[in-house]
Formats: structure tokens, C-alpha cells, sequence
């Protein structure tokens, strides 16, 4: 769709796409005026502190029930986070016929598990690395520390400690889970991925624009 925008308006950084490119900006400087005119903007939209009024070119789309024989387990389907509900189908598009888990690591981490019939069996939500460090903001944070060791030094303490805190986390809840649906697909996301991806202790595929990308499909299936 040439002369519409897709935009995932995040609690940290806003994303959009525009006719094959992609922007980015930090959600408190993003200003509709960045975009281009248009015929329509498609958003996405989990910032509670981000309105926009009176623009009828701008549509902000919510959760659902289904989408084809993806369905969303929430007995208020709108209240899952529209963010989360196309990350799923985008990765619902590239496993059809089978389970899989979405983990999208950004400000906020989330992992959703669907199986392998479509069905959304819930997820988890814990703060993001930067928020956590931000909860303790007089500690400084170490650019060569390791998790696999432990600290020297108060930097290095508190970075092997607070990235353990996510890392573990995830690895922890991807074996629980791996449990219910074996031979799993795992799709990661978010701006925050590749301060864990080393650590991540099982096969995955990232895609940097998961949200936009289901964004985009769910426009052109159901739009």
C-alpha cells in the first residue's frame, strides 16, 4: 500500500515504515508532523501517555478475537496489547501448522505462547533491562562484564546482576514452555535484543520489525 504509513508507537521508541523504509525516533520526540501526508496512517499504539486527536487520516487499531485461526485468549481481546497481538501475527504468518512463542524485549519484556493450532495460551510481562537499571540510577553499569562470572567491581556487580535478571528469565521461561509445545518456534523482537542475544540458550529467529510487519498484514487480510 504505497501512500500509507505503518506506525508501532511503543513506551520508549516509535517505529514506521513508509514505502519499503523504515524510521525510528524516541517516543517523546516523535510528532505526527514527521510523517509523510498520506492516505492513511495505520498505528499501533501501547504509549499511554501519546493521544492523537483529529486526524481522521489516523487510525489506531486494537486486539482482537481472531485474526484467520489466530485467536487471543484475553476474554476482553482488546485489552492484550495491540503490540503483542501483531508480533503474533506476524510470527502466525511464517508458522502455520505450529506452536510458537514470541518474545519482544524492549522497555517492557513480553513472551506469548501459541500452539499449534492457532490458540494464544496467555503470556508473561516483566520490566526491561534499562527500566530495572533505571530503579537504581546511581549505580554505573559496566560495558565488559560477563554473566557468567560474577563482579569485581560495584559496575560490574550490578550489569552481571541486572542482565542476569532478564537473561535467566527468558531462558527459564522458554524451558517451562518448550515443555507444553516441543518442537517450538521462537520469534525475538525489540530494541533490547542484542544486549541478551548472546546469552539466549535456544534456537531463534529475530526480526527487528515484528510488530510493523504484523501491523502491516493484518491491513491487508482484514482491513
Amino acid at each position: 500500500m504505497a501512500n500509507e504509513v505503518f506506525i508501532d508507537i511503543g513506551n520508549s521508541n516509535t517505529k514506521w515504515q513508509y514505502q519499503g523504509s523504515f524510521f525510528e525516533v524516541a517516543t517523546k520526540e516523535f510528532n505526527v508532523k514527521k510523517l509523510p501526508q498520506v492516505s492513511k496512517i495505520w498505528a499501533s499504539n501501547v504509549c499511554n501517555n501519546f493521544d492523537i486527536e483529529g486526524d481522521l487520516n489516523f487510525i489506531t487499531l486494537k486486539s482482537e478475537k481472531l485474526y484467520k485461526g489466530l485467536i487471543n485468549s484475553y476474554k476482553d481481546p482488546t485489552l492484550l496489547g495491540s503490540d503483542r497481538w501483531f508480533a503474533m501475527i506476524a510470527s502466525y504468518e511464517m508458522s502455520i501448522n505450529n506452536s510458537f512463542m514470541v518474545i519482544d524485549i524492549g522497555s517492557a519484556v513480553t513472551i506469548d505462547l501459541v500452539d499449534n493450532k492457532g490458540l494464544h495460551h496467555g503470556g508473561i510481562i516483566f520490566p526491561g533491562l534499562e527500566n530495572i537499571r533505571q530503579i537504581f540510577g546511581y549505580f554505573p553499569t559496566s560495558i565488559n562484564a560477563n554473566i557468567s562470572g560474577i563482579g569485581q567491581t560495584t559496575e560490574d556487580a550490578w550489569t552481571i546482576g541486572t542482565l542476569s535478571l532478564i537473561v535467566n528469565n527468558i531462558n527459564c521461561k522458554y524451558s517451562e514452555l518448550r515443555k507444553l509445545s516441543p518442537g517450538i518456534k521462537v520469534f525475538v523482537t525489540g530494541g533490547g535484543y542484542f544486549q541478551v542475544q548472546q546469552y539466549l540458550n535456544f534456537i531463534h529467529e529475530y526480526h527487528k520489525n515484528l510488530v510493523l510487519d504484523g501491523l502491516e498484514l493484518y491491513v491487508n487480510n482484514m482491513g
